[in-house]
């Protein structure tokens, strides 16, 4: 009998459920600390005049991909913005080297512009309508202007929405800043140049400017008014939060169609290139940037496409 109870004691503990005791914890992670740590290595060399002075990869940038037919395209900026919400204060010392009398002093980082053109214009070979309608190369093609038109719309009516935007208006206003950027650049004033222009742009500008007078001692541009023509050829939107669409930048691309007359002099006050005699048709593509949550925003170029 001994036996027998003892070989059902033994079944039973072999029909119970094995219960491991619970593997110990990871110790706890601070995400933002192995980020900026991250951050710090990569751009060791880099100056913190601002995120746009900073060197980026677009292919890294844009995070989000338009799917299906809706026109909400957002656009993770450089994700330290996203991680800090924006505004988040990082301490320059940690708690533990902190000394019991001194200050804590706080950096806010604040991004003025996200230092890129954002899918930049270019011109759509044109393709036959038997092509278009009845190949699936064509359907395609349908399918990507469709939604480009749609970021177009959207941008657009978001920009209407926040700032009460009209066509004639921010037109007028771009070709006064058109006007304005190439009379600073004849006069190689780089500094009036800074407010209404983006850091990248500016130093692109200044860049230019250095090459030119290397060249040239003076130069005389003039603007013959009113221009040819002026057409939008690209809105789009550069969302930095996804869950608040008007924490974002509007970037437009405008075709100025304009007569201009120039003249470049050597140091000697002779002339070496052009005459502002005569009148000569050009035509430039510049992107305008604004933003639609920094209080008292307003237009700047962010970039020039050449085709």
């Amino acid at each position: 009998m001994a036996l027998v109870r003892l070989g059902q004691s033994l079944a039973r503990r072999l029909h119970r459920p094995l219960y491991l005791p619970p593997p110990p914890l990871p110790p706890p992670v601070d995400y933002h600390a192995a980020f900026s740590r991250s951050f710090a290595l990569t751009h060791s060399g880099a100056c913190l005049r601002g995120l746009a002075s900073l060197t980026y990869n677009p292919s890294s940038v844009i995070g989000h991909k338009l799917r299906g037919a809706s026109p909400v395209h957002i656009v993770k900026v450089l994700d330290i913005v996203v991680h800090l919400d924006h505004t988040r204060l990082m301490s320059t010392a940690t708690a533990s080297k902190v000394s019991a009398g001194a200050r804590k002093v706080s950096l806010k980082l604040v991004m003025t512009s996200p230092g890129f053109v954002y899918e930049p214009y270019s011109p759509r070979e044109r393709i036959p309508f038997w092509k278009r309608w009845f190949t699936l190369s064509g359907w395609r093609r349908t399918k990507e202007d469709i939604i480009m038109e749609m970021k177009n719309a959207y941008a657009v009516s978001r920009l209407r929405k926040k700032t009460g935007y009209t066509k004639k208006q921010f037109y007028d206003q771009a070709l006064n800043i058109y006007k304005e950027v190439n009379t600073l650049m004849a006069h190689g004033d780089t500094s009036a140049l800074r407010k209404i222009l983006t850091e990248r742009m500016h130093s692109t500008i200044k860049n230019e400017l250095k090459r030119r007078q290397s060249k040239w001692s003076s130069v005389h541009w003039e603007l013959v008014e009113p221009a040819v023509s002026i057409r939008t050829l690209r809105a789009r939107m550069i969302g930095l939060d996804k869950k608040d669409l008007d924490k974002a930048f509007i970037q437009l691309t405008l075709e100025f169609v304009t007569k201009q007359k120039f003249e470049a002099y050597n140091s000697k006050g002779e002339v070496v290139s052009g005459d502002k005699s005569k009148e000569i048709l050009v035509k430039d593509i510049w992107v305008f940037e604004r933003s639609l949550f920094h209080p008292g925003a307003y237009w700047r170029v962010c970039g020039r496409i050449t085709l």
